[in-house]
């Protein structure tokens, strides 16, 4: 369970004044939601929050009963290796590695054996369709099988919370479409939580339920 409550995260020159306020949300485990909005409302600062990437000026974020904004940063960054996928517009797959090692990559940072995390890796590329490229390297593949890639990578641990920041921003709508079901299907199937931030309404049907972000915290998005 992911639970929400109370948020708040300030900006500009004066203490306290509010970039958003009152943010409060929950989302149980297979649960995904969209978040609109209008540009430099604070949508990706919220999910930064979420991640514990920025601090809040108040509420309180819980993932499965651990309150993040009383976590030291260590015990935040050993958090977010275990519990947080990320999937984003700009895909941020490393240059120097093949698909395999990108994909990966999470499991070695949780000490898993390269003969294992090797295998989670190809298992996962499978899933998205990408099951003979795994030595490829990242320039070899389009937008569309980057962001494919991006999503084995975010799910290979089978995090408890999925955070996506306009992940099919740079992809046309046929292979928008793809990659999104990729996406749900899979947060579903691992039973994660999703966090999709967005400008595309295509991108929000895929959700569950989808909300808009103000200053004064979140609302339902007329249908």
């Amino acid at each position: 369970m992911l639970a929400i409550e109370n948020l708040a995260k300030g900006f500009g020159p004066m203490p306290g004044e509010p970039l958003f306020q009152r943010v409060s949300l929950q989302l149980a485990p297979g649960e995904s939601v969209a978040i609109m909005g209008e540009s430099g409302v604070g949508k990706s600062t919220l999910l930064n929050c979420i991640a514990g990437l920025e601090p809040v000026a108040q509420g309180r974020i819980r993932l499965a009963g651990v309150d993040l904004t009383r976590l030291a940063e260590d015990d935040l960054a050993q958090l977010r290796r275990r519990q947080l996928g990320f999937v984003f517009q700009a895909f941020h797959l490393l240059p120097h590695l093949t698909l395999v090692q990108n994909v990966a990559l999470p499991l070695w940072l949780l000490g898993q054996t390269e003969a294992h995390a090797e295998r989670r890796a190809r298992a996962m590329l499978e899933r998205v369709g990408l099951a003979r490229r795994g030595h490829d390297w990242p320039r070899h593949l389009s937008g569309g099988e980057m962001q494919r890639v991006a999503i084995a990578r975010a799910l290979v641990h089978e995090p408890a919370l999925v955070l996506c920041d306009e992940p099919t921003g740079n992809l046309d709508p046929q292979r928008a479409r793809a990659v999104l079901e990729l996406l749900f299907e899979g947060i579903r199937a691992s039973q994660a939580i999703g966090i999709l931030v967005t400008h595309s309404q295509l991108a929000a049907s895929f959700a569950d339920r989808t909300l808009r972000l103000t200053r004064d915290g979140l609302i339902p998005e007329p249908d």
